[in-house]
């Protein structure tokens, strides 16, 4: 009987103790490729080891494995939230996202008992299984990324190849894609192992394939649209949450690192999130000396603030030109930051924490508006602070027609820690992914010109004052990532939930229909049907 054919007959999966130890190393081993050291091979060891203590188990058993694999790679993952706040952020935000991952490991778990009943050949142990755990992979990402309170999408496999030859699939199939692609040739190659009657013939084929899909398919090309002579400045005040400062102490770093810069050429004067610390929509005095620096560096400036509108605070990007109605144009924050802008709940969480919750006085509102603003005809696609992470901000800018990319934050509140080197990841993501250069601006670093590519053109030392002007690659044309990228997460991720479904009433049905049959007493013989 040819593999094709064969019934499957599934090695036995971990014992439990085991699949535990797997899962704790799997996630420790996955915090190795995040920056700051970014070995972004580690993926490689890191899915497999998540994956082997999910084979064989039960509902339960799979939250558990999936819960200790969460825990390790949060608790590293996310330290940098204790910096300021203590233990009980971290350890809050890192048990919510393991109890999310430890939800979707059973789901996973089932596609490894339920898939070999339905396809158990070679092409459904080596295609059609690694599939849909890829699938169920991304749909774990897409939960983390939308539940609770418009989720925290910050640990995908796809940001961890930032720096790796394996970026360039991105602005094809955006990140989920690639986490897609990544988890597939790991499960893949899982199966092979597993099953020695596969590493001949066909059954190494479809790892290899994605292999070389992974490394031989290059960057989708944007066109060339010029350049444009960004100024970015990196005042280094004291814009941490905790740091002591006078009223518009933020305001004069940043002035006075602009300085040097003031008599350049230059299209726009970059300043990042939060970089005027007050509001100058409503503070006559700062909206001065906005106007005397427009008209000094004869350009207009991208400047980060904290706007009021009636009773809403809004964390906005505002641009201004000299003699004008300024602001002329405004973005605000599509995703703030809960628990760090606002307290969704506020009554609710406040009787647990109320000395931490409390410490967030302001509410900030959602933006609505789009992602991006004209510059001197330039048009400019828009990202402040962990805006970048999210999907839709990224290409609702590329889709109204951004040719540049710049992101404004803060990251003052995680001085020491490599959030901030995480973030721009994202940030280098990006512009492979939208095949655009991006100008990631922070108060106090890393701040960073990257290419289309993904190459870095300039860059400013971290915790230092400093300011640089870069002519800037601009670029127009949409990626397969940006046009077809939401519908590549939904048909991934979601879609490998309904197939996971479709299979269990499948194989529900078939074992209804196929009761076991009882054996006569004293033998292992069957008895004759009838």
């Amino acid at each position: 009987m040819s593999v094709g054919t064969t019934p499957h007959r599934s090695p036995r999966g971990l014992p439990l103790w085991g699949a535990l130890v797997a899962a704790a190393a799997g996630g420790l081993v996955l915090t190795l490729a995040f920056p700051g050291l970014s070995w972004w091979p580690a993926v490689f060891v890191a899915v497999p080891l998540a994956l082997v203590g999910l084979i064989g188990r039960r509902g339960w058993s799979a939250v558990l494995v999936g819960f200790v694999f969460g825990a390790a790679l949060f608790f590293v993952n996310l330290s940098f939230t204790a910096r300021y706040l203590g233990p009980v952020p971290w350890i809050a935000l890192s048990v919510l996202e393991a109890a999310l991952t430890a939800a979707m490991a059973a789901p996973i778990a089932w596609a490894y008992r339920w898939v070999p009943r339905l396809a158990p050949g070679a092409w459904g142990r080596t295609v059609a299984l690694p599939a849909l755990v890829a699938g169920l992979w991304v749909s774990r990402e897409e939960l983390l990324g939308t539940f609770p309170y418009g989720g925290f999408p910050w640990a995908r496999i796809g940001v961890t190849q930032a720096s790796s030859p394996l970026a360039d699939v991105a602005s094809w199939t955006g990140m989920s894609g690639l986490s897609f692609l990544i988890v597939f040739f790991c499960a893949s190659a899982v199966e092979v192992a597993r099953h020695g009657r596969l590493r001949g013939g066909w059954g190494l084929a479809p790892a290899a394939a994605t292999v070389v899909l992974l490394l031989a398919l290059p960057q989708f090309p944007t066109t060339d649209a010029g350049t444009m002579r960004v100024g970015a400045v990196q005042g280094n005040g004291p814009a941490g949450y905790f740091d002591q400062r006078a009223p518009y102490d933020v305001f004069r770093a940043q002035l006075a690192a602009t300085k040097p810069i003031e008599g350049e050429d230059l299209d726009v004067l970059l300043w990042p999130e939060g970089g005027v610390d007050a509001d100058p929509t409503h503070n006559t005095s700062v909206a001065r000396e906005l106007d005397a620096l427009a008209r000094r560096v004869d350009a207009p400036l991208l400047l980060g603030a904290v706007t009021q509108r009636g009773d809403e605070y809004f964390n906005s990007s505002l641009v201004w030109e000299q003699g004008a109605q300024n602001p002329v144009q405004t973005y605000d924050k599509r995703h703030p930051v809960p628990f760090g802008e606002y307290v969704p709940d506020r009554w609710f969480y406040r009787m647990f924490a109320p000395d931490l919750i409390d410490l967030i006085q302001r509410e900030y509102t959602p933006g609505t508006v789009t992602p991006a603003v004209d510059i001197g005809g330039v048009p400019v696609g828009l990202a402040i602070c962990f805006d970048v992470i999210y999907d839709d901000v990224i290409r609702d800018g590329a889709q109204a027609g951004a040719q540049v990319y710049m992101f404004q934050t803060n990251n003052a509140d995680f001085r020491g820690t490599d959030e901030n080197l995480q973030q721009l990841a994202f940030a280098r993501m990006r512009a492979i992914e939208t095949g655009r250069s991006v100008v990631n601006l922070s108060t106090v670093g890393t701040s960073q010109v990257i290419g289309p590519d993904g190459a870095t053109i300039d860059a400013l030392p971290a915790d230092e004052p400093g300011a640089m002007v870069t002519t800037v690659p601009l670029r127009t044309g949409l990626t397969p990532a940006v046009v077809a990228g939401a519908a590549i997460q939904s048909l991934l991720g979601w879609g490998s939930v309904l197939a996971l479904a479709l299979i269990g009433v499948w194989v529900r049905r078939r074992s209804i229909r196929s009761p076991s049959r009882p054996r006569i007493a004293g033998t292992t013989k069957t008895p004759a049907s009838g």
